[in-house]
């Protein structure tokens, strides 16, 4: 069975995948959204429902102490996880619905770094995000 992009990071870095830890991995791999906790738990219980909640916290902090996800706040009180990307990307949250919108616009990447000049800084690194509803 192939591995998942998690489990790959995982290898590279030695960490030692359970089963559960595995299963774990697989959905946060696989989920095209920017799951909380509790998503986690209900898609990786569907799989193995001896996978307890403290398991889910465990997993997605040891993750994310080895860097290989990223926690976001995007407002709504939840802390959201996506997997560690070296690629650079912004996002648009639907204040609606709480989709989550990952976007690339150059033109911004250059009007940031323009802002800064102007400024008299030299930006080294910046976090956006977009709240809006759809019309």
């Amino acid at each position: 069975m192939a591995s998942s992009a998690i489990e790959v990071m995982c290898a590279a870095k030695s960490i030692k995948l359970t089963h559960q830890r595995r299963v774990i991995a697989k959905v946060l791999s696989k989920s095209e959204d920017h799951p909380d906790a509790n998503m986690v738990y209900k898609r990786s219980s569907k799989i193995d429902a001896k996978i307890s909640m403290a398991t889910v916290y465990r997993t997605m902090k040891l993750f994310e102490d080895t860097n290989i996800v990223v926690v976001r706040d995007f407002g709504d009180g939840r802390s959201r996880y996506e997997i560690f990307s070296n690629e650079h990307h912004d996002h648009l949250i639907d204040i609606n619905t709480g989709a989550v919108i990952e976007f690339v616009n150059e033109e911004i990447e250059i009007l940031q770094h323009e802002v800064a000049k102007k400024l008299g800084y030299e930006l080294t690194g910046h976090r956006l995000e977009l709240y809006g509803k759809k019309v």
